[in-house]
């Protein structure tokens, strides 16, 4: 789970600032990546974002950044081509060598992935490779340019509109571009490839995923984005390429180090991520849970609201004590389900409860118990339920200190 979100600034390929962030898992990350954002986007497009937080939830650490004259980041994108947006890769891969660890895994977005290609062999330490609706040639771009592109050729520079905004765009550009192809450059990659494409994509053609992976030796993978646009603008989308990135890179990173415990024993640490407006980072010892508010109360529903963790503690207890009586009966239990709800009741509504005004807390719990067993036996265990410590704990006076670390 995500604990630090750091905003970074570093020197890019004309030494002006880039804008960055990267994020790091709780624990010591499994392996460092480093994304390439799609062409004229920026590093907090939603396919960016939503891939690299939901790589951290997978133990990576992921710095994402601005191209040159691109959101955050100095610099005038119109003195900026293909071999900058390369430099850049390579100048990010230098800023986390020394502050952290250098990329063990690119992956880039459309143009960010012909780029990751063409830096890959430039940045020794990286062993894993990932495209995501990217051209094989990095010409294929000019496309976009439409008309533009004579009026460029002509006088050496036009202003074109993309996705909304306006770019201007010089002939080095293209110039840059007809130079780079990177056909060569995946042949002699010589670093597991993994090539995520959509057949629906339709600003670049799945065509070229099959010539990338052509080109490319072993070890070498392709994976289809069926319905997904070029953008991956489904957030479901974005968190199946994560998944399957955190999967297959694993495979080449190696063990992640043994970590430092978060928290001592006993003892359980809830930490904002600072992902969304109340998302929290729950750790006790080497273990990780994500809260977080329902998308009705403002949140993003990304993790387990609080009384949902309440009444998980109570049903874990209530299983985990069953388990334990029928194990030292040596009954037949085979296997406990517990189902639990919480809402708040007028206490004038209930007749068994000693408050008779304002509200109480109502937890309703179901237990369905599996086994060759006979009715005493399931009703000994339903009396045993209410003795779980969980339970106990929420029917007896429980004091909370709290202070200021």
């Amino acid at each position: 789970m995500t604990t630090q979100a750091n905003q970074i600034h570093f020197p890019g390929a004309f030494g002006t600032p880039l804008a960055a962030r990267l994020d790091l898992p709780a624990a010591t990350p499994l392996a460092y990546a480093l994304f390439a954002h799609c062409f004229t986007c920026s590093k907090d497009t939603l396919a960016a974002a939503r891939i690299s937080t939901a790589l951290v939830e997978h133990g990576f650490g992921v710095l994402r950044f601005d191209f040159t004259g691109l959101g955050g980041s100095a610099g005038d994108f119109a003195n900026t081509n293909f071999s900058s947006n390369v430099a850049d890769l390579v100048a990010a891969a230098a800023w986390l060598r020394e502050h952290h660890q250098a990329p063990r895994v690119l992956i880039g977005h459309s143009l960010g992935g012909a780029a990751v290609l063409a830096a890959a062999g430039e940045i020794a330490e990286t062993v894993a490779v990932s495209t995501i609706g990217a051209p094989f040639d990095p010409g294929h771009v000019q496309h976009l340019l439409g008309p533009a592109t004579s009026e460029i050729a002509d006088h050496g520079e036009a202003e074109v509109t993309l996705a909304g905004r306006k770019f201007r765009i010089r002939k080095q550009f293209l110039d840059d571009l007809a130079a780079n192809g990177n056909g060569e450059r995946i042949a002699h990659l010589r670093k597991a490839l993994l090539v995520f494409h959509s057949p629906r994509d339709t600003t670049v053609d799945i065509e070229n995923a099959a010539r990338i992976y052509a080109a490319a030796k072993h070890p070498k993978s392709f994976v289809s984005l069926d319905t997904a646009d070029h953008l991956l603008t489904a957030k479901a989308d974005a968190a199946y390429v994560a998944a399957v990135i955190a999967a297959w890179a694993s495979r080449y990173v190696g063990p992640r180090a043994a970590p430092a415990p978060i928290a001592a024993p006993g003892e359980v640490t809830v930490t904002e991520t600072r992902d969304g407006r109340f998302t929290q980072d729950i750790t006790a010892g080497a273990h990780h849970l994500r809260a977080d508010e329902p998308a009705a109360v403002g949140g993003d529903d990304s993790g387990f609201s609080p009384y949902d963790l309440l009444l998980a503690s109570l049903g874990a207890c209530t299983s985990m004590t069953l388990r334990m009586y029928a194990g030292q009966k040596k009954w037949p239990l085979e296997r406990v389900m517990v189902r639990l709800r919480h809402d708040k009741i007028h206490a004038a509504d209930c007749a068994e409860c000693e408050t008779r005004e304002g509200k109480i807390d109502r937890i309703e719990r179901e237990i369905s118990i599996t086994g060759n067993l006979d009715d005493a036996q399931r009703a000994r265990l339903m009396e045993i339920a209410d003795k779980c410590p969980v339970h106990r704990t929420l029917h007896s006076e429980v004091l909370v200190k709290t202070r200021l670390l």
